[in-house]
């Protein structure tokens, strides 16, 4: 798989057209609810910066999508993402299983204020 991409858009189009639908939505999830987020790619998955400082991240796997919301993100979410494989920062939601688009959103929403609070 390619790794250097432009945008988040030549991201998405190199998976397969049904984990293409569900990044999308992931993708709008995280733009909805954090209107002025930068995205961009970092790492060489899509990433997404509230002023200048990291808001979140996702990537797609063959298995599941990542979502990394940096350790504050998934500790504030612990019993939520309680039955989900987890590394320090990111979450595994596998693809057999529906996403969890709204526990997403939640992460997200927490993410900004947090974000906007260290930017005061």
């Amino acid at each position: 798989m390619k790794t250097a991409f432009k945008n988040v858009d030549e991201y998405i189009q190199t998976f397969p057209s049904d984990i293409q639908i569900l990044l999308d939505r992931v993708r709008t999830t995280i733009t909805t609810n954090a209107p002025d987020a930068v995205e961009s790619i970092a790492y060489g998955m899509p990433a997404y910066k509230l002023n200048g400082s990291p808001l979140v991240y996702f990537a797609g796997f063959k298995k599941h999508i990542g979502f990394y919301a940096t350790p504050s993100g998934h500790s504030e979410f612990e019993k939520e993402l309680s039955g989900y494989k987890q590394g320090k920062g990111s979450v595994q939601f596998p693809l057999d299983k529906p996403l969890p688009y709204n526990l997403i959103e939640r992460i997200v929403v927490f993410r900004v204020k947090e974000n906007l609070v260290k930017t005061k």
